[in-house]
């Protein structure tokens, strides 16, 4: 499906774009579906999200860099429902701790997509390794509790 948008802006940072409710409609996967999002050729995996009672995606700052836009741009962007799995690409170093640890490794293999992600963003995002080390080991505390984050 094919529209255009402008690239909101609110605050120094969060951007989405407002997404027509017969867009939603006609991908016919419920009012949350995952999508696949292309602005200016670039294309990113998204889910469409309900906020202040309009339908809308994320456009984070890697895909404002990826597709060349920025805040108030007015653009034509095509999305489709994304039917593909969602697979997260867990770093050696949490796996080797998760598998260390039974029940943290159970936890985390039933986590959602986005809960998974969200313990990787973590680790990826530290800037030391001892840093990294010790959200590695908060992670694995966590999911040894049961606890998705």
């Amino acid at each position: 499906m094919r529209f255009r948008a402008t690239v909101q802006q609110s605050g120094k940072t969060a951007t989405g774009i407002q997404v027509p409710e017969e867009v939603v409609e006609a991908l016919g996967s419920g009012k949350r579906p995952a999508v696949k999002v292309t602005i200016n050729g670039y294309t990113y995996r998204s889910t469409v999200a309900v906020m202040g009672g309009v339908y809308m995606v994320g456009v984070s700052a890697e895909n404002r860099a990826g597709s060349g836009v920025a805040g108030g741009e007015e653009v034509d962007i095509d999305m489709e429902l994304d039917t593909a799995p969602r697979e997260v690409t867990v770093p050696a170093d949490l796996a080797a701790a998760l598998d260390a640890e039974q029940e943290a490794r159970r936890t985390f293999d039933g986590l959602s997509y986005s809960n998974k992600s969200w313990h990787v963003l973590q680790v990826n995002g530290a800037k030391t390794e001892e840093t990294r080390q010790r959200r590695i080991a908060k992670s694995v505390d966590r999911l040894k509790e049961g606890r998705p984050r």
